[in-house]
């Protein structure tokens, strides 16, 4: 862990609890980024004619890593566009449910076109909830984020398969953004149909890349339109394959966005998703108990079993202002002050905060 922090300069000097808003720069991932930008320098057009190439490449890393089929990964500059590109082509039929206070970018493209939506809000028993109220309104999409961006709460994932096997037709929809990143993900035989995330938090990947993953059997649920002529695989020798993905991928890719998100997967496979895990899983379970003990958490994430490595603390903006005299870095989110913990931070920063919460 200590030779895995020192890639992180800031953590020489700050306590830094904000990856739930930004993921940190780490030194192989700038120098691999110079590196890039220097031959764009020296190469031009040359070099940035193997740009495909790279995307290419960050396809196949892309899948591998999340166990997909190369040809149902799309590049997106971000999950936002890559999510409303698919709504525009989701059916005026489909039955939609959304979560209240679900991260806006995941809301508002449904929301924002003539579908028919319910909402639902989080409980203790939030997958009972969802669950009768898929079956009682008849929805036909369920969008949601693994990973709610205010508190934390992390919807049970093999409830999510329970889901595919109880109701045939319901296509979910995932916001991985908050979740990619922080532990093993197995998309294939995971419950989720389509998921999309943003590289720059969990990730490590920096801005301007994003990722969505489909499986075939929905497909045939999206009528999409978007087109262009940049992404590499849109060119008309290309139409008879790859029809849906490219749709998400109508112009042109950064490589260095992208060349960064590969660079960044593979960063991650060395240091072996299970020890990220596992470094995670330790970190949520210490700051649960102890902001428990401090009265800190909303009752419905003290209640739940589970997890991720975002809290919000009921704490006003005195207390905010004394974190960050005290060198930890946070937000203010909602009511409470938002903490995020990473596999760069240790037991040892958790028990500084709740030190400083204490006083």
């Amino acid at each position: 862990m200590d030779q895995i922090r020192k890639q992180f300069p800031l953590l020489n000097h700050s306590i830094y609890a904000n990856t739930a808003a930004t993921g940190l720069l780490y030194d192989d991932l700038l120098e691999w980024r110079q590196n890039h930008d220097l031959d764009y320098l020296i190469g031009g057009s040359d070099m940035k004619g193997q740009s495909n190439k790279m995307h290419s490449k960050t396809r196949k890393v892309v899948g591998k890593f999340f166990n997909c089929q190369v040809d149902n990964v799309a590049l997106v500059p971000n999950f936002t566009i890559g999510l409303n590109f698919l709504v525009e082509g989701l059916s005026k039929k489909e039955k939609v449910l959304l979560v209240e206070g679900d991260y806006p970018s995941l809301n508002w493209p449904f929301e924002s076109r003539d579908l028919d939506i319910t909402h639902i809000a989080i409980s203790e028993n939030f997958e009972e909830q969802l669950y009768d109220t898929i079956k009682a309104k008849g929805i036909t999409v369920l969008a949601l984020s693994i990973i709610q961006w205010l508190n934390g709460i992390m919807v049970d994932m093999t409830f999510l398969k329970k889901l595919k096997t109880d109701f045939k037709d319901l296509v979910i929809i995932s916001d991985g953004t908050q979740f990619l990143g922080t532990r093993e993900f197995d998309f294939s035989n995971s419950g989720i149909d389509i998921i999309g995330a943003s590289g720059y938090k969990w990730l490590l990947s920096g801005y301007g890349n994003g990722l969505i993953l489909v499986k075939e059997e929905v497909k045939e649920r999206f009528a999409l339109v978007a087109k262009g002529y940049g992404s590499g695989r849109n060119m008309k020798e290309y139409n008879h394959v790859r029809t849906f993905c490219k749709h998400l991928e109508p112009g042109h890719l950064d490589s260095l966005s992208f060349g960064s998100l590969a660079f960044s997967l593979e960063f991650l496979n060395k240091i072996g998703l299970s020890k990220i895990a596992q470094q995670n899983i330790a970190l949520s379970n210490m700051a649960k108990s102890s902001f428990n003990e401090l009265g800190l958490l909303e009752e419905v994430v003290a209640k739940r079993n589970h997890h991720s490595t975002i809290f919000n603390i009921k704490a006003n903006k005195q207390v905010f202002d004394k974190l960050l005299q005290n060198e930890v870095v946070c937000v203010q989110r909602g009511d409470g002050i938002r903490i995020s913990f990473h596999f760069y931070n240790t037991i040892e920063e958790v028990g500084k905060i709740v030190k400083l919460l204490k006083k």
